[in-house]
């Protein structure tokens, strides 16, 4: 076995008592990826935190050695100098500031007097950029004028800037398009070519097997298995992971269709930057009482903003009429929606759909907090028994109620934000991306839970990215494509060829599940 550049040993990490992390081993060698797996919840932020000086040494028990020596961090600026650069799911870019600002930020390129050496900074910002193969990119630009593939790819030239010889890469794909992941994968095999060894964290498993050489299980803040990816499949990381077999993550309980309850009608948004431009087009659709509704199409297809505007959240200007059972709505806000009893859980919940400034709990309550009022006081043991009952409902796991909501994992967040729609009692239910960048536990947890509401005649609308996310839950699926309804398939034998046809062909008329069956 080679000789490890780290190993983390006996890593033990303590919150008011209650263990994060009790024990967890870790090795990663030159040029060697190993891939973190676990749950939502099971740690793996907290030893990365760790690792990268967030907790600084001495706020933890156990022994980090780096390249042959005990590592001493007291900061992220310590273990940086030593080459160990993690790079956030949420990425830390200044959107105003220059590709090249960004990419120095913190180490710039100085002339004498302390004034900054422009030029040589866009010339070795550019040579970083063509090294990993990223081309077409003027590193004089805000880093804005970017989307978000080309920024995750500028944080690694980042990293490589400061000469990471460990990279630790937290979801790097959550929000990449599959062109700019398989980019990502490549540019990671080059870096293990190169001698740079990775910390590879994703829920996404097939990534996983793809980049990895050895994976790391951990599971409620205990290591659980280190082994070569070569004698893994992905069931039994899964396994490991939840510590049961998950066989079928869509096991559809069988569940009756009603009457149509909910009506969009002739839905249209302008684009906020450019109102001549329209991002949905006379887009019209129903929903029917028990029926789980998948709405698919590629990134900028304007899917978010169909919802968006059904729910009162668009920022710029549309319009829709909008009718639940058979009555119609006026919707100028959220608010106004979750009244009429329209839920949504938003697609950006960092940015949408928690408020990190509050508690777990107080974030649960935040829409039903009139029901916990009497005579103007908050009756506060109510809610904090309403909040205990919904959070272990829905298996949020928090070592307590009133921690910063910030503080948890990214799928206990998601476990969270729809715990506070359900509290509303909604007959129609939109799911925007519901499993973005939440394990496969707790995806099995959610699909459990659509499949159980849907029985219960909930009208459920799923907008997601991942196919085999919409083929597996859903009753009927809408393609939307540039803006505009491209088919209205009835869930029976479709295939992923087919959505994808109807998602880039133009729209002459919406395509339905007999035409391409005909075809």
């Amino acid at each position: 076995m080679a000789q490890p550049l780290l190993a983390m040993k006996g890593i033990v990490k303590a919150f008011s008592g209650v263990k994060a992390l009790d024990g967890i081993d870790l090795r990663v060698a030159p040029g060697e990826c190993v891939g973190l797996c676990g749950e939502n919840g099971a740690g793996k932020s907290t030893l990365m935190k760790v690792l990268s000086g967030v907790y600084p040494h001495g706020t933890w028990d156990g022994s980090i050695v780096w390249d042959g020596a005990e590592l001493v961090a007291s900061s992220v600026r310590d273990t940086e100098r030593a080459g160990i650069v993690i790079i956030h799911q949420e990425l830390m870019l200044v959107p105003e500031l220059s590709v090249a600002e960004n990419i120095f930020l913190g180490n710039e390129i100085t002339l004498p007097g302390g004034r900054m050496n422009y030029a040589a900074m866009y010339q070795r910002a550019d040579e970083l950029l063509r090294g990993l193969g990223i081309h077409g990119i003027n590193v004089a630009q805000p880093v804005m004028n970017y989307g978000g593939g080309h920024q995750q790819l500028i944080e690694i030239a980042k990293a490589l800037n400061k000469k990471a010889r460990l990279l630790i890469l937290d979801e790097p794909s959550s929000s990449l398009t599959a062109p700019e992941t398989r980019i990502l994968l490549d540019i990671v095999r080059d870096l293990k070519r190169r001698g740079v060894a990775c910390v590879y964290i994703s829920h996404k498993l097939d990534e996983v097997e793809a980049i990895c050489d050895t994976i790391t299980v951990i599971r409620d803040g205990r290591h659980i298995a280190t082994e070569p990816m070569r004698s893994l499949s992905t069931e039994r990381i899964i396994a490991l992971m939840v510590g049961r077999e998950i066989s079928n993550l869509f096991e559809r309980e069988p569940h009756d269709i009603g009457e149509v309850v909910f009506e969009a009608r002739n839905v249209s948004c302008l684009d906020v930057t450019n109102p001549r431009r329209k991002r949905v087009d006379d887009v019209s659709f129903s929903v029917r009482r028990g029926e789980i509704l998948g709405v698919a199409g590629l990134v900028g297809s304007g899917r978010t903003e169909l919802m968006s505007a059904i729910f009162g959240a668009y920022p710029g200007t549309s319009t829709a009429q909008v009718l639940l059972e058979g009555r119609a709505l006026t919707i100028r806000s959220p608010a106004d929606a979750i009244r009429a009893g329209i839920a949504m859980v938003p697609e950006d919940r960092k940015r949408h759909g928690i408020v990190p400034q509050l508690s777990v709990g107080h974030n649960i309550t935040l829409a039903v907090l009139q029901r916990f009022s009497k005579r103007g006081a908050l009756d506060a043991a109510a809610e904090l028994d309403t909040i205990h009952s919904e959070m272990k409902r829905l298996s949020v796991r928090a070592a307590h109620p009133m921690l910063s909501i910030a503080s948890l994992s990214g799928g206990n967040q998601q476990k969270a934000v729809l715990t506070r729609m359900l509290l509303t009692h909604p007959k129609v239910l939109i799911l925007d991306e519901p499993t973005r960048g939440v394990d496969v536990g707790a995806k099995y947890e959610i699909y459990k839970l659509i499949f159980q509401l849907a029985k219960r005649g909930m009208a459920i609308i799923v907008v997601s990215s991942e196919l085999p996310e919409v083929l597996g839950l859903s009753d009927r699926v809408l393609v939307i494509g540039e803006g505009e309804l491209r088919g209205d398939f009835v869930n029976d034998g479709l295939t992923q060829e087919q959505i994808m046809t109807a998602a880039i062909q133009p729209a002459r008329h919406a395509a339905t599940s007999n035409e391409v069956n005909a075809a």
